[in-house]
């Protein structure tokens, strides 16, 4: 019916079959359909009955039978059967596998929510919220640490600087004034000119 009515319903009155887009339409079931075969999934298209003459390749029907899937997850080979363990089992996951594909996780993670009643939704947001706000704190601590290590630094290595150039020149002035005029000329202290002597 929903194929029929997704093929049907891309045109209007006195338009052209051309405009017509292929439909896959593509069903899940949780119970067995079709008994008389094992297959997982099987498609269906249009055929003439009697001479078997191809309608056209614009309807498509598959169907994912999922009772007939019985893999487990270490047994899986591709993404196709990743989706369809997932499509099977979502519901009852006490976890979420690590070596599932990304896009599968993502669904696994909206499933469980789903599940979740109103309080356990508001607990699992504060929960997040919490940790959210530990690690912007733990950031933002880290960033303002960083820049006051870096302010520091440089200060003290201006004050490094400028106490080695005084030092420099009190040098030069050992020779030729007094402690004390070198002193009051550099901003040392004289017992610091006297411990160059």
């Amino acid at each position: 019916y929903n194929a029929a009515k997704n093929y049907s319903a891309q045109l209007k009155k006195g338009e052209d079959y051309s405009l017509v887009n292929p439909v896959i339409a593509l069903t899940i079931t949780d119970f067995i359909m079709f008994e008389e075969t094992d297959k997982l999934i099987t498609n269906f298209k249009l055929l003439e009955k009697e001479s078997f003459i191809d309608y056209s390749d614009d309807i498509e029907l598959i169907f994912v039978e999922l009772p007939k899937f019985n893999k487990e997850i270490d047994e899986l080979q591709d993404i196709k059967e990743q989706w369809i363990y997932f499509l099977k089992h979502a519901g009852e996951l006490e976890y979420i596998p690590k070596d599932i594909d990304t896009e599968i996780q993502k669904a696994l993670k909206i499933v469980n929510k789903a599940c979740m009643s109103e309080e356990e939704l508001e607990a699992q947001y504060k929960r997040k919220e919490f940790i959210y706000i530990l690690k912007a704190s733990r950031s933002l601590a880290e960033r303002t640490g960083l820049e006051r290590g870096l302010e520091l630094g440089i200060e003290q290595g201006i004050e490094q600087g400028i106490r080695q150039e005084k030092l420099k020149i009190a040098q030069s002035l050992l020779d030729l004034l007094d402690n004390e005029t070198i002193a009051l000329k550099t901003g040392l202290s004289v017992d610091e000119i006297d411990a160059l002597r």
